[in-house]
């Protein structure tokens, strides 16, 4: 093996948490190489997070334009030009990764392009992608390669060449009948843009209900927001074999609760979660473990089971969001300069772009019954928050989760417009350990969402059982 170059920081993959790093300890003056295979900046950028609202607001406006007579706005026939969407993406893309060249630039991190792969201790072999090979070492290493598509194994799936996120983000046709296999966020919120640009669209769900981890109230309501929109749902079924291929036409053999039945359309969708890219990048060289689903192991301040390895985002089982990946940046930067911080209680929120909007943090009514948590619930319906007769946005509800014996906060569930932007509000309450009566009885802006905080707050039981709830009084302005 012939002699590595040195860096004082290494980092193999170049998602949130790598590239946040990389940009701080060059600043430092540590010489820092960050390994990127293909995405600069990671798939955020790129390939998930910002691509898909991009399309997905492309979406509403296509909504918002063939429903605008019920606003005095009358428009002709609507038509949707995917090229010109699949344009307005790509073009945001681009100044994404000019931005993050230009951070490489001024920060002084070398971006190194290729497949790396670990061939000793804390050493890289590096396929360039322009050809060639780098051998690099560093004395702290970083491990951020985050995850990619599942695909099933069901017979004939591989061979019918379905759409994962990302080659659905750079369709530049319409789906007469687009098939979706799996009705989690990804799922769903690419089933309603591509309904909302025009194409028919199934969802195809094992489990027995849309977003297997919210309370069933939530499913139910997204399920009946979205059918009312034209997009048909099997759930409890089991897709039992695949033919044809994506893009021409495909045929679906599957079980539903009540028969078998086959479902033909033209383009195939596979949102059924994710793996983590550790395979083939020689993490048993340097001793590295993994778990059961392949995650990295990594203690509470991310540390592997290698001494100065760490391991960050996806690929170390964080919660797959981006706001949690840079989250662990934090983590690693803070402990670095002899911190303490760890991941251990972290409250993460979350939000599905959908229209409307699906917002969640802390605590689930759910989650509650199945750890004995004695709680309160209380919910208000979209309807009774004033902004929503101004603007007609009255699907969904907001849920308040509050401890039965003291009043703090301990979750909170939305559906509706701006729903994530209401939950930062409850978040801020929630990590600051106010009680539910400071939200109850703030003055809040009128009229806004999150006015109705208000009004859900007002509807949150007594702390005694027999004592009698008043039920809030209609809004009035």
């Amino acid at each position: 093996m012939s002699r590595p170059e040195h860096f004082d920081i290494l980092i193999l993959g170049s998602g949130k948490s790598g590239k946040l790093l990389a940009w701080h300890l060059a600043q430092s003056g540590q010489r820092t190489a960050v390994v990127e295979r293909r995405w600069i900046g990671g798939s955020c950028p790129n390939i998930a997070c910002l691509p898909s609202k991009n399309e997905i607001w492309s979406a509403k406006v296509a909504h918002l334009a063939r429903h605008g007579g019920q606003f005095g706005v009358v428009t002709g026939p609507v038509t949707t030009d995917m090229m010109t969407v699949v344009k307005r993406k790509r073009d945001m893309v681009q100044r994404e990764i000019q931005a993050h060249l230009h951070n490489y630039k001024t920060t002084g991190a070398e971006l190194i392009m290729g497949n790396g792969r670990f061939v000793a201790p804390k050493t890289l072999e590096v396929n360039l992608n322009d050809g060639g090979t780098r051998l690099l070492a560093g004395d702290r290493v970083f491990i951020n390669v985050g995850t990619h598509a599942m695909i099933p194994p069901v017979p004939g799936l591989e061979a019918a060449r379905p759409l994962t996120h990302i080659e659905t983000l750079e369709l530049d046709y319409l789906p007469a009948h687009l098939i979706v296999l799996g009705a989690g966020y990804i799922g769903l919120e690419l089933a309603q843009a591509y309904r909302r640009f025009g194409s028919r669209v199934t969802v195809i769900e094992p489990g027995p209900q849309l977003m297997g981890r919210e309370d069933p109230d939530v499913a139910i309501e997204m399920q009946r927001i979205l059918e009312g929109e034209g997009i048909r749902f099997l759930l409890g079924t089991q897709a039992l074999n695949f033919q044809g291929r994506s893009g021409q036409e495909v045929r679906v053999t599957v079980r539903t609760p009540s028969d078998e039945q086959q479902i033909e359309g033209s383009d195939l969708l596979v949102a059924a979660g994710r793996n983590p890219n550790t395979q083939e990048i020689g993490l048993e060289k340097i001793g590295v473990t993994l778990d059961a689903r392949g995650f990295i192991r990594v203690n509470e301040r991310l540390e592997t089971t290698v001494p100065q390895v760490w391991a960050m985002g996806d690929c170390a089982g964080s919660p797959q969001f981006t706001h949690v990946a840079g989250d662990d940046f934090r983590i690693v930067r803070d402990n670095l300069a002899g911190g303490t911080r760890s991941t251990r209680d972290r409250l993460v929120p979350y939000c599905m772009f959908t229209d409307p909007q699906m917002a969640h943090v802390g605590l689930s009514e759910r989650d509650a019954q199945r750890d004995g948590i004695a709680i309160r619930v209380a919910k208000l319906p979209m309807s009774a928050v004033l902004r929503t007769d101004a603007t007609d946005e009255k699907q969904g509800f907001m849920k308040a989760i509050v401890g039965r014996d003291d009043d703090r906060i301990l979750g909170f569930s939305m559906i509706g417009a701006e729903a994530g932007e209401v939950m930062a509000a409850v978040q801020t309450a929630i990590l600051a350990k106010l009680p539910y009566h400071i939200l109850r009885d703030a003055v809040l802006t009128h009229p806004t969402m999150a006015e109705g905080l208000g009004s859900l707050f007002e509807a949150v039981p007594s702390r005694s059982p027999s004592a009698q709830v008043d039920q809030p009084l209609a809004a009035t302005a």
